[in-house]
């Protein structure tokens, strides 16, 4: 039988047959579940539903909508969202992260990572940016979350980028946002120079 060809063979005219109930597909099974959906075992993303940011809005809007709100940040945000990365993080996979963060990502995120992508520099929304205090808080899952399923203007990449693609632009990701930070340098810009001590009147200098 040739794929979609009809036939008087079945009583349904089909020569295609439809899989046993309870069929998996080779490589979708899925067991590991922080793996392919970045959430905590036994949570799902509808349980996370009331911490993330409500249909039609961006993460941007979200996160200024006031002070308060700024600073209930991080991991207490996305509670069902894992913190750790759950493969070993190699040089390799930051090397692959960067490949595809540039080919998928950088159009609206921009090439450091700061929402100022060339499609936002012509005239698209502006892109979250991953050097936001809200996002450099933020657990791994959630970025995964977000390539998965889409957050606010942004679709999903899923069938795009596979899972493990995915943890390796989350791994590149957080290396920009290292990359990004202000360091604090600990001298005074004004700070005045350290003297040697006065020596006293009338004593023999040495």
């Amino acid at each position: 039988m040739k794929p979609y060809r009809s036939t008087t063979f079945f009583a349904d005219g089909l020569s295609s047959r439809r899989p046993v109930e309870g069929t998996v597909a080779r490589g979708f099974l899925k067991t590991d579940t922080e793996f392919f959906t970045g959430k905590k075992a036994g949570r799902s993303s509808a349980s996370a539903a009331g911490a993330q940011a409500p249909a039609g809005s961006s993460p941007t809007s979200v996160s200024s909508a006031s002070s308060e709100g700024a600073a209930v940040q991080g991991a207490a945000a996305y509670p069902d969202d894992i913190e750790v990365f759950p493969l070993t993080v190699t040089e390799e996979l930051v090397t692959r992260g960067k490949q595809r963060y540039e080919i998928f990502c950088s159009a609206c995120h921009g090439l450091t990572g700061n929402g100022d992508g060339m499609i936002v520099r012509r005239g698209f929304r502006r892109a979250a940016s991953f050097n936001d205090d809200r996002l450099r808080q933020a657990p791994v899952g959630h970025f995964f979350d977000a390539i998965t399923n889409g957050w606010g203007a942004m679709p999903s990449y899923a069938t795009q980028i596979p899972a493990e693609d995915r943890w390796a632009i989350i791994a590149y990701v957080r290396a920009l946002q290292l990359s990004q930070q202000k360091t604090e340098t600990a001298a005074t810009p004004n700070a005045a120079p350290k003297q040697s001590p006065a020596v006293p009147s009338g004593s023999p200098e040495h």
